[in-house]
């Protein structure tokens, strides 16, 4: 009898532990694209920036930054 209540113990803490490690498997899973990109809003949406727009804009704001310092020397 004292056999058998171990043995149930046992496997009572073992599916504990299987239940545990398989919701952490789950979290730690990537996220397929289209539902990474709805839970992070609007931002997500579009995916990350292209390296081309990204030079783009900063040659806008350097320009922007020339201009106004152009400006500032002016008067």
């Amino acid at each position: 009898m004292r056999s058998a209540l171990s043995i149930l113990a046992v496997v009572i803490v073992l599916s504990i532990v299987m239940l545990t490690a398989k919701k952490q498997m789950e979290t730690m899973k990537p996220r397929p694209p289209a539902a990474s990109a709805a839970s992070s809003g609007a931002a997500g949406a579009s995916g990350p920036p292209q390296p081309e727009a990204v030079g783009r804009q900063v040659q806008d704001l350097m320009k922007q930054g020339e201009q106004r310092a152009s400006e500032a020397d002016a008067p």
